[in-house]
């Protein structure tokens, strides 16, 4: 799969597990070539996301929420996650 495919899926996951206010997913893969966890050709990614799901959650909760809902591609896909999740300022 190519990292490209990877965001569309990763998108796809997030905006059902918990419908963002923002979502936004880099693609670091660039960052990384060479190292050995990219010679499996699996992507380094930053997820930013923003959602009325993570009220009353710890950093720690919303972290495990989103290693969750991506579980699928954790061990295939994705090498890598760095994951920023907030909740809306109301």
């Amino acid at each position: 799969m190519m990292n490209v495919e990877r965001v569309q899926q990763i998108d796809a996951l997030l905006r059902e597990n918990f419908s963002p206010e923002f979502l936004e997913i880099i693609d670091d893969s660039h960052h990384h070539i060479g190292h050995a966890g990219a010679k499996n050709g699996a992507g380094h990614f930053t997820v930013k996301i923003c959602s009325d799901a993570f009220v009353g959650k710890t950093l720690v909760q919303r972290h495990k929420m989103v290693y969750s809902a991506l579980d699928s591609m954790m061990h295939s896909e994705i090498h890598a996650l760095s994951i920023e999740a907030t909740v809306p300022n109301k």
